[in-house]
């Protein structure tokens, strides 16, 4: 059975999947595998999940038939790939298969940071072909013996999956290549373009994975840590089966800026994918900084940091930004340091290159490395310091390449062109100026090429992290005590020359940092680096070890762990709601004591009552926000004139707009009371004359203000000025989004900070920065009306105030705090309600600017209207005594009638 949310989800991919099979490649292979249950879509809490209406009762469970550790916590961590090697015993039938821990793996070595009490459990691929017939016995032997369950994807799923999109398309766009030809790309099979099947075999992967987490999870007690771009889809899978499932996700790759990253057609899919998550890591704070930039573009989500902590808040929870780089497993490293493998390496080594001085460099072969740009670095040191030839090396290991393409066919050709090209030029009797290493090289002999390198060169393009660095300084260092050590006789030192498009980069301040594509600046720093002072390298050398030793990867993986239980610590206080289709779907999470307005609840209030105070609030309350006519309807007029016509009722209109315009735009509404201004302007009904609420009457301020706001309107193209009588509003929506937001905090502080003596606020708001009078704000009219209401005698009993803006907050802080104060009678029902589910100060919400009509419109049907105050306001302006007469006894005799 296809489950609802892979339904949607492949809907919205917009994509046939018949071509590529069903879910599972034919027969599933679980552990205890059962029907999926039905996504819960109201509010709730996991324990009330429901199953298929044809489901048996006793498969309602959301957990895994799998024993797990109900009683404490665990870590699921789910990869593209298992920390584990397969191999076939050799000669071995059907089932023969070894297995061992990959010790180079990452994912292996974060288990060190994880409480002890925490179990881990693996969820991802293995590198080997398993037939399908031996899944059952494989994924059985690693869930006992290794804590892994393996997830097996179809041979063309994962090419279409792996190489086809994840290699082929994000991992280059991640990398800042953009496929503007067909042939450009090429880091993996496919043409390098978007293509919507290989995107469908994405979500489709992603959604195996997820049937995996299924088997295996206790939702109410585990953890999951999905890492890299491959499993991008994954937490969307995740939150729509369990609302409350606490994710965290890692990016160990590079996350582009807005504008590479707006090319992908499916950006806003990924974006809402990732923020289902509870926590984000990021390697550094630019690709942090890239990723709230583009959800700031793309979906208008801002972030906010408060004690040190990034977050977003969407739809009422908080998704936590979480920077920071990972580090290498110092004990593994020591481990092989202490071989003799090793040490015999290093031996040959000091020999081979005695006299000269070693610059090391260890990458993968792919396109973004850099390693021409070195070699061409390289060759003009030798040129233009022709001291170091004949004394300095480069010696070159390029790890296989994971990749495939005309582009990386391209780039191996020109690095053997010109590593043949610098031999022939500065190469003499036994000197080769490059030594370049084309294979894959034993963990021992790589450190022994670490420990006797004078620097270490990294000239990357674009790299997620990239670890050589920290090897290197712990090779350099040696074993603490140990014979081991590079220079036993003397203080360890070590040199480094990076790219400043490496993640690490910014974490190695003692690091001689570069643009790779400046080859003559590259070239000066690699000589910089080996003519540096013996006491400048040894200091350097001191200052990165103490990093590198203390921010290890159990150091990095103890801290995102720490982070996810902090962002998950209101999981179960708060109600949430799933809603949505596809990667549109998200968790709406809410204050236990907000909730949506009962209808019937407030009618039934309202009927009782005697003495009503209502508080409306204009745009984006009474007419949507982004409406081009902010013109009331007619029916939004007639709702208005039957709520004023009932004599027990007070209705304000309590509205930042100027009091002419709001004049004129409910010129219809003769009872309607104003409050423009914020407040500041006052009218109890269209024939009076209008107040003013405040004691100031000095405006100069404003000569102050005009010429800054004018300052940022001139260089913000699309930003306007809007003058009213006591406040000056700097509009911004128009402008570019990201640009306009940077503009406006920028002005906030600068009007404050001119306008630090005047007796004056400066608040921003929904695309605004408004400068006006202290002491005027929604909260102190309402205030001010239900004083009045009481001094009249008419004690207010019922109270409702709506609103959308921040400026709408002060108006709920004070109704929630009038019935200490007596203004209004005792156990009046207070309705302070806001417009969106967002986190507010009222403890109602409407979802949009059509419900709050369609609210007031039932209020305005449960209403009395006064006739006979109707009827006296006709007389006053009849001229004809006979007609008078006639029209009062005509409503005596209805009023007898009714009685």
């Amino acid at each position: 059975m296809m489950s609802r949310s892979y339904t949607n989800l492949l809907d919205l991919a917009a994509g046939n999947f018949a071509a590529l099979g069903p879910a599972g490649g034919g027969r599933r292979r679980s552990f205890g595998a059962k029907r999926m249950t039905r996504v819960m879509t109201v509010p709730g809490t996991l324990s009330e999940l429901d199953d298929e209406d044809d489901e048996p009762a006793a498969t309602s469970s959301v957990a895994s038939d799998v024993p797990s550790s109900a009683a404490c916590e665990r870590l699921i961590v789910v990869a593209n790939q298992l920390p584990v090697v397969a191999r076939r015993r050799p000669g071995a039938a059907a089932g023969g298969w070894a297995f061992s821990w990959d010790d180079d793996s990452l994912l292996l070595r974060l288990r060190d940071g994880v409480p002890d009490e925490m179990e881990v459990l693996f969820i991802g691929t293995l590198r080997a072909d398993v037939p399908a017939c031996e899944q059952d016995e494989v994924s059985q032997s690693l869930i006992d013996g290794f804590g892994c369950a393996p997830v097996f994807l179809p041979a063309g799923l994962y090419d279409r999956f792996y190489q086809h999109f994840c290699k082929g398309y994000l991992w280059p766009l991640f990398h800042y290549m953009l496929p503007f030809a067909s042939a450009l790309p090429a880091a993996a099979s496919g043409d390098g373009r978007f293509d919507r099947g290989a995107w469908e075999a994405y979500v489709l992967a992603n959604k195996y994975f997820f049937e995996k987490v299924v088997e295996v999870i206790n939702p109410e007690d585990d953890y999951v840590w999905v890492h890299d771009y491959h499993l991008m889809a994954l937490p969307t899978f995740l939150r729509r089966r369990f609302n409350r499932l606490r994710i965290g996700f890692f990016l160990h790759s590079p996350f582009p800026s807005s504008e590479i990253y707006r090319s992908l057609p499916v950006r806003e899919e990924i974006l809402r994918t990732l923020l289902n998550c509870d926590l984000i890591g990021f390697h550094t704070f630019d690709y942090a900084r890239h990723f709230l930039s583009c959800c700031s573009r793309m979906l208008g989500i801002e972030y906010q940091s408060k004690r040190g902590y990034i977050g977003l808040d969407y739809f009422g929870r908080t998704v936590g930004i979480k920077i920071m780089p990972v580090g290498i497993h110092m004990g593994q490293l020591q481990s092989v340091l202490r071989s003799s493998e090793k040490e015999k390496k290093v031996a040959e080594l000091r020999q081979q290159f005695e006299g000269k001085s070693v610059l090391l460099g260890v990458d993968d072969m792919d396109i973004f490395k850099g390693i021409n740009l070195k070699l061409l670095a390289f060759e003009n040191m030798l040129r233009t310091h022709p001291k170091w030839k004949g004394r300095a090396v480069l010696v070159q290991i390029a790890n296989p390449a994971r990749g495939k393409g005309k582009d990386l066919e391209a780039v191996q050709a020109e690095i053997r062109e010109s590593c043949d090209r610098i031999n022939k030029e500065f190469g003499q009797s036994g000197y080769s100026p490059v030594i370049f290493i084309d294979q894959s090289m034993p963990s021992a002999v790589r450190l022994a090429y670490y420990t006797v390198a004078e620097c270490v060169v990294v000239t990357a393009v674009r790299d997620g992290m990239n670890l050589t660095p920290y090897e290197y300084i712990v090779c350099r260092e040696g074993i603490p005590g140990s014979e081991c050590a590079p220079e036993v006789s003397g203080p360890k030192k070590s040199m480094l020359v990076v790219s400043e498009f490496i993640g690490c980069s910014p974490s190695l301040s003692g690091a001689i940092r570069v643009n790779p594509w400046n080859i003559e600046a590259t070239a000066e720093a690699l000589n910089e680096a080996i003519s540096m002072s013996e006491r400048e390298k040894q200091l350097r050398h001191e200052k990165h070890y103490r990093y590198v030793s203390t921010h290890d990867v159990a150091y990095w993986s103890k801290s995102f762990v720490q982070d996810l239980e902090r962002a998950c610590k209101d999981h179960f206080r708060k109600p949430c709601w799933g809603i949505g289709l596809g990667f549109g779907f998200r968790v709406v999470a809410l204050d236990p004591h907000f909730t949506k307005l009962n209808l019937d609840s407030i009618i039934m209030s309202y009927e009782r009552s005697k003495s009503r105070a209502i508080f409306l609030d204009y745009d984006g309350t009474l007419v949507p926000q982004a409406a081009l006519n902010k013109n009331p309807s007619e029916e939004l007029l007639r709702i208005i004139n039957t709520l004023c016509a009932d004599r027990n009722n007070t209705v304000f209109i309590v509205s930042g707009r100027s009091k002419d315009d709001l004049s004129k735009k409910l010129i219809s509404c003769p009872k309607l009371g104003i409050a423009a201004e914020h407040g500041y302007f006052l009218r109890w009904t269209r024939d009076e004359e209008w107040q003013t609420t405040a004691q100031t009457s000095d405006f100069g301020w404003m000569q102050m203000a005009k010429p800054v706001m004018d300052l940022y309107t001139e260089s913000t193209d699309g930003s306007t000025i809007e003058t009213k009588e006591t406040a000056l509003v700097w509009h911004h929506q128009d402008a570019d989004q990201g640009f306009g937001s940077s503009q406006a905090k920028e002005m906030l502080e600068h009007l404050e900070s001119v306008l630090a003596n005047e007796p004056v606020s400066v608040k921003s708001g929904q695309f605004i920065v408004e400068v006006k009078p202290q002491g005027v704000t929604k909260g102190l009219i309402a205030e001010k009306v239900l004083t009045s209401m009481k001094e009249k005698g008419q004690l207010a009993d019922f109270v409702l105030c709506i609103g959308d803006d921040r400026s709408d907050e002060d108006m709920f802080e004070n109704i929630a705090d009038v019935m200490k104060r007596s203004i209004v009678a005792p156990k009046t029902p207070l309705f302070a309600c806001t417009v969106g589910q967002k986190p507010s100060k009222a403890r109602f919400y409407l979802d949009d600017t059509f419900e709050v009509v369609t609210m007031l419109s039932s209020l305005a049907d449960a209403s009395e209207p006064d006739l006979m105050a109707d009827l006296e306001d006709d007389l006053a302006t009849s001229v004809s005594s006979i007609e008078i007469s006639d029209r009062v006894v005509s409503f005596s005799n209805l009023r007898t009638e009714g009685s």
